[in-house]
């Protein structure tokens, strides 16, 4: 066993920073810079934020400004370089992070 630190990240389909898709730039960082241990993206099919605005996926409200999670596990050196390095990618208060055991 071994003490990692698993963070989870919380977007948006389609969010865009600096002209580059946010999703995208994360997972490329998270894999090609950092080499984190393992990522996943869910994609949610309803959800709302702070300002209460619903997203989800239906036919009434056909989006794709969908709800999507970007969890990833490392050592928590690792979480913390990586977490540092998307200051100003992701909005404050859109991830959260808690220690864990790899079994």
């Amino acid at each position: 066993m071994k003490d990692i630190e698993i963070a989870r990240i919380y977007i948006r389909e389609g969010d865009h920073a600096g002209g580059l898709d946010v999703m995208k730039r994360i997972f490329a960082l998270l894999q090609d810079q950092h080499k984190v241990q393992g990522v996943t993206v869910f994609r949610g099919v309803s959800g709302f934020g702070a300002h209460g605005e619903i997203h989800a996926a239906d036919l009434l409200h056909m989006t794709t400004r969908l709800p999507l999670v970007i969890e990833f596990f490392d050592t928590p050196e690792a979480v913390a370089a990586a977490l540092a390095a998307l200051q100003g990618l992701v909005p404050s208060g859109h991830i959260v992070k808690w220690p864990a055991l790899c079994l």
